[in-house]
């Protein structure tokens, strides 16, 4: 399970080096993606075809423009020898990195966001929202 918030910063050639903790079980090959929330998703193979294989099952018609927003801009990548991933110029643009960025796990991917985009996300968290969420959810 991926956990924690680290800081990095991308290179001139775009590549940020992932943290050593995230990257044994993200393994060799990875899927790099849109994420609804203007960052980008970083998947283990096999968590993307576990997240694939899920939207495959789903009627098509409420699936088709989720599909078209992930898979157009997904690719495989492999992490290099020193731990870094390149990241798209068009990944790039879409979440706005520039240089600070933060990279965060969600449980089953990882998350890179613009440093001061994810300042500001972090910072409007409801936390009266999540419980009601949690509450919700049967937690």
């Amino acid at each position: 399970m991926f956990c924690g918030e680290y800081s990095h910063n991308l290179d001139s050639k775009k590549r940020v080096s992932l943290p050593a903790r995230l990257r044994e079980e993200l393994g060799e090959t990875v899927v790099m993606t849109k994420n609804v929330d203007k960052c980008i998703s970083l998947y283990p193979m096999d968590r993307w075809e576990d997240f694939t294989a899920k939207l495959e099952t789903l009627p098509q018609t409420e699936t088709r423009m989720i599909k078209r927003f992930l898979f157009s801009a997904a690719f495989e990548t492999n992490v290099d020898g020193q731990g870094r991933v390149l990241i798209s110029p068009t990944l790039c643009e879409y979440a706005g990195l520039t240089r600070a960025v933060k990279i965060i796990g969600v449980g089953d991917h990882i998350e890179i966001w613009d440093e001061e985009s994810w300042i500001s996300e972090s910072n409007s968290e409801n936390t009266a929202d999540i419980t009601d969420l949690l509450i919700k959810l049967g937690f």
